[in-house]
């Protein structure tokens, strides 16, 4: 029979083992807490911070240029801007897959233009010089990127003992930017060169007379179609 000099002992008990159960159980989160990292993956599927520009975004200036040259290395034919732009996200994708694996393939364009005829009635000034570096482990570039300026007043930007890595419709770019890595960077203030001669030797590329060269700091070889930075050399004085 159940002996009421016994209860209190009975619900000491139980509040013993209440309070136990409540201490294992925080225990128990705390010690979780601490070693689940140890053997529990945290995964993470981040976007590459680079606007690369889709497919459909493309000019038919840029396309036309990425037919001529990757026409030979691609199982398609580029369609027009047009129908790039009516066409589903999974082809579009799948092209761009190809294009950039074709890009990767792409033969070395060597160059190997010798100083502006002008400079050889005086010495040409140098304005602004830097090294190229690499944007990133695939996009890269060396050798030296200088801004002269020749007896007559003109400016010339020269690259000597220059590589870069080859890609469809690349363009030299002179930017305000100091250090710019994407897209955003080099348009706040630019001015587009024009195609990229070669991705290896010494080249020449005019700046037009209207430019004030002092504003730009300094030089990107850009993927056009693609908004991809491949190599920038920071020009110093």
């Amino acid at each position: 029979m159940f002996n009421q000099e016994n209860e209190p002992i009975m619900k000491k008990s139980i509040i013993l083992v209440v309070v136990g159960l409540i201490g294992l159980v925080i225990v128990g989160s705390i010690g979780w807490y601490l070693a689940s990292p140890l053997f529990i993956d945290n995964v993470v599927d981040e976007d590459f911070p680079v606007q690369q520009a889709s497919l459909a975004q493309v000019p038919q200036t840029s396309l036309d240029q990425m037919e001529a040259e990757l026409g030979d290395r691609l199982s398609f034919k580029l369609p027009k801007a047009e129908q790039l732009a009516e066409m589903p996200e999974d082809e579009l994708k799948q092209m761009e897959t190809e294009i950039m694996a074709a890009s990767a393939e792409m033969p070395d364009k060597v160059m190997d233009d010798s100083m502006p005829a002008e400079a050889a009635a005086d010495d040409p000034v140098v304005i602004g010089q830097g090294q190229f570096k690499d944007a990133d482990s695939f996009h890269q570039g060396s050798g030296s990127a200088t801004i002269y300026q020749l007896p007559d007043g003109s400016h010339v930007l020269r690259f000597e003992d220059f590589m870069a890595t080859n890609g469809p419709d690349l363009h030299v770019i002179l930017t305000s930017h100091p250090a710019p890595t994407s897209h955003a960077d080099i348009m706040d203030n630019y001015i587009d060169l024009g195609s990229l001669k070669g991705n290896i030797g010494n080249q020449n590329y005019e700046i037009p007379a209207d430019v004030d060269v002092s504003q730009y700091q300094s030089v990107v070889i850009y993927c056009m179609p693609f908004h991809v930075v491949f190599a920038t050399a920071t020009l110093g004085s």
